[in-house]
């Protein structure tokens, strides 16, 4: 191995810090999935079931990842512009922030404008690191091995946010009150801010991607185009990697992030909240979902370890996209149909099985999307398919899902996500078959 290519110390921990990104990016994400029942229960005194309820779980959902696509493609521009580094920065400040505002939201309204800036932060951090990361690393087997391994991290990201909210349940009672009271889903919120402190203190001394410097001082760095994506060369790339990121997004949002809202209506969770005082029964059905929640994440973990290592080894990028479509074709549609209706331990696995098919996925489109544009279009192309795809189009499946309860049998939530769960993964199953092969090496 050449000396270019030898892990150093600063390699080492620009790996670290990157790992540590990607947990906090989801960290922050996968909030919303554990605190949205009994945040709006709090902030509007809904109950879950009512179309007022409903109206805002959707809103949620779907604001939010609205806003951060727009402003993360804006990001993703300003990351070919002005460099990789100094965008990371600025998004890691504005999501850890916001998350810790949020905490003290005395209305919904204040609640949904602070996760749109989370997800601002988040949806241009990702586009940036992802970018920085492929370029420092040239070589090929140790570029697919750093991308796959740090973005494996973020599974760590759902497992950590799980056990905050557990600790809040536990023991927010010892914290001091907010807004008068020691709700576990503020004390959540809150502390999405402290992981992103050694972020901030550490990654400006960081390298910027020696690949875009170079080009920046030499004169010879092209100005990125939105245009330019759709031109004869990146058209095909362009549309089918952003129809496909959207479906891995459709299934996250659409079925898997809507599980813990399915938890309090299984028959052995009606049992054991039954006949309980309405406080105690709150914080039952929080942490019976919080326990479904940790088995997504941990197969979350394990299909992204699993991705990180067969991206090395498999060269064909529809192959290694399908080892985690097809079963997932199979797997989605059942787990929701039966488990996620009638049984809690089967679900258990049943949602460790869909993390794993699903949240695999996401590592996939890191390793693959800086592979097949050149070093100005690489954060706008990237954030195209992120953003445009999977945050806009993606997340917007969970408003489907909410909109499709209503017609549902005994309407049911379980149900209106086996059908939106399903359809994404056809679509995305049939959308590989034209998924452009990039070359071995990255384009510049």
């Amino acid at each position: 191995m050449s000396t270019s290519s030898r892990f150093n110390l600063t390699r080492w921990l620009i790996c670290i810090i990157a790992a540590i990104g990607f947990a906090f990016d989801i960290y922050e994400l996968l909030m919303l999935p554990l605190i949205i029942r009994p945040a709006l229960q709090d902030l509007i005194g809904a109950s879950p079931g009512t179309s007022e309820f409903e109206f805002w779980v959707g809103m949620l959902f779907f604001v939010p990842a609205m806003v951060g696509g727009i402003f993360g493609l804006l990001g993703g521009y300003l990351t070919d512009l002005w460099g990789r580094r100094r965008v990371l920065v600025g998004s890691i400040l504005l999501y850890a922030f916001s998350a810790f505002a949020a905490g003290f939201s005395t209305s919904i309204e204040m609640l949904l404008v602070l996760r749109c800036t989370t997800f601002i932060g988040v949806c241009v951090e990702f586009v940036a690191a992802v970018a920085w990361l492929a370029e420092l690393f040239p070589d090929q087997k140790q570029r697919e091995g750093v991308l796959g391994f740090t973005q494996a991290f973020s599974s760590f990201g759902g497992l950590l946010v799980t056990g905050a909210n557990w600790l809040a349940l536990h023991y927010g009672d010892m914290l001091p009150a907010i807004q008068g009271g020691h709700e576990a889903w503020r004390y959540t919120l809150i502390s999405g801010v402290i992981p992103a402190l050694p972020l901030i203190l550490i990654r400006p001394f960081l390298p910027e991607s020696p690949e875009w410097q170079s080009k920046k001082e030499a004169g010879t760095l092209q100005r990125p185009s939105l245009k330019a994506l759709f031109s004869d060369q990146y058209r095909r790339t362009t549309i089918v990697t952003t129809l496909m990121f959207a479906c891995s997004y459709g299934a996250a949002f659409g079925a898997l992030q809507q599980t813990p809202r399915m938890v309090p209506h299984l028959p052995e969770v009606k049992s054991m909240t039954a006949d309980k005082p309405v406080p105690e029964q709150k914080k039952i059905e929080q942490q019976t979902a919080a326990q479904v929640n940790f088995y997504q994440e941990m197969g979350g973990l394990a299909g992204r370890f699993l991705l990180a290592i067969l991206a090395i080894y498999i060269i064909s990028r529809r192959a290694l996209i399908r080892i985690f479509l097809l079963p997932g074709l199979i797997l989605i549609p059942l787990i929701y149909f039966y488990p996620a209706r009638d049984d809690l331990d089967l679900l258990k696995w049943g949602i460790f099985c869909a993390g794993l098919v699903t949240i695999g996925q996401f590592s996939f489109w890191g390793n693959y999307l800086p592979r097949v544009y050149p070093v100005h279009l690489r954060g706008t192309g990237e954030s195209f398919a992120a953003n445009i795809g999977g945050r806009m189009l993606g997340t917007s499946a969970a408003l489907v899902t909410t909109n499709l309860v209503p017609y549902m049998p005994a309407t049911s939530l379980a149900l209106a996500a086996c059908l939106v769960g399903g359809t994404v993964y056809l679509i995305g199953f049939i959308a590989s078959f034209w998924l452009p092969e990039p070359g071995e090496e990255l384009e510049t």
